[in-house]
């Protein structure tokens, strides 16, 4: 089984939302094979806490808008890693060195690696 076409969109709002708020590293895995709950997991990092603060917010917002309501939060006022559970994408916003200690792409390592929106994965200084 893959990823639902509706998780793989949404997937997409939330990593255009946090591109827009200059996220590094964005990511998209297919963890339906592994997980009964959820089908994508989305991973982004920003480079401190008020930016991480910042893009879970515009990430909520963008959600909102396209019919997505989150079923849990964890780690807001922490700043320092925020999931947000939207039932079929759960999003991971990091701070970049938690993002480097948990390495959770290498726990992942074996789900297929969701494509996003072109406008997402490409470098704005190669543009």
């Amino acid at each position: 089984m893959t990823a639902t076409e509706r998780a793989v969109e949404l997937a997409g709002v939330a990593a255009r939302a946090a591109s827009d708020l200059k996220a590094e590293e964005i990511i998209a895995l297919d963890v339906s094979e592994q997980l009964v709950l959820t089908d994508v997991f989305l991973i982004a990092s920003g480079t401190n806490e008020r930016q991480v603060a910042a893009i879970v917010d515009a990430i909520e917002e963008a959600m909102y808008k396209a019919g997505a309501k989150p079923i849990r939060r964890e780690g807001k006022s922490e700043g320092r890693w925020v999931l947000l559970d939207f039932g079929e994408v759960v999003v991971h916003v990091q701070h970049a060195e938690d993002r480097v200690y948990y390495a959770l792409e290498r726990l992942w390592k074996d789900c297929p690696v969701v494509p996003l929106p072109v406008d997402v994965t490409a470098d704005p200084t190669v543009l």
